[in-house]
């Protein structure tokens, strides 16, 4: 029977650096690209949150942050034409979230 060290014999041939590299390469690998919203898209996404703030809906927000997607439910509760920002609220953790108009990609109603 053989006995062999199994990864111990090659950790010692690999670089820190190319170990760094090797990690960064495998986190950038499991990054997603942002779509691009056409203009008929952005007015859709503008006419639902104009609603829901007219109502007082809740909606659920699809953004794009540090190269990965994100959800989060709430109330809109100001829009910051000046940052282009909203400010939503949700409820039921009492939680607050300042999100970028440009982050949004997808906006739908709860």
């Amino acid at each position: 029977m053989i006995r062999d060290r199994g990864n111990i014999k090659w950790t010692s041939m690999m670089l820190p650096e190319h170990v760094k590299l090797l990690r960064h390469w495998s986190e950038s690998d499991a990054y997603q690209d942002k779509p691009e919203l056409d203009e008929q898209r952005l007015e859709e996404i503008n006419e639902t949150i104009c609603l829901a703030m007219e109502h007082h809906n809740e909606l659920v927000f699809t953004y794009y942050k540090n190269h990965f997607f994100h959800t989060c439910t709430g109330y809109v509760h100001y829009i910051d034409p000046i940052e282009q920002t909203l400010r939503i609220v949700n409820e039921q953790t009492d939680s607050r979230l300042q999100l970028s108009i440009k982050e949004i990609v997808d906006v739908r109603a709860t």
